[in-house]
């Protein structure tokens, strides 16, 4: 089974089109409104926050110093992209 790919904005504007018209302080059933909200919850993708964690280590001090500089240097040293 291949998983199915939603779109963040369109699966939030699901559910908020099924909140405004299914809530219960606008008139709507309580126990409706909850099953229906837990099965839309259940199809949003989770995987947001799963991304892995990368650590870039950046040379401090003198030695980080030295590195900006030179490679401002080289960024400036760096013929144009434009013909």
């Amino acid at each position: 089974m291949v998983p199915v790919q939603h779109e963040p904005a369109t699966t939030r504007a699901a559910i908020r089109a099924f909140v405004r018209a299914n809530h219960p302080d606008v008139g709507g059933d309580p126990e409706v409104f909850a099953t229906g909200l837990a099965e839309l919850r259940c199809h949003r993708p989770r995987d947001r926050y799963d991304a892995p964690i990368v650590v870039v280590d950046r040379p401090r001090g003198i030695r980080g110093l030295l590195h900006r500089i030179s490679a401002r240097r080289a960024r400036r040293n760096r013929p144009p992209r434009v013909r």
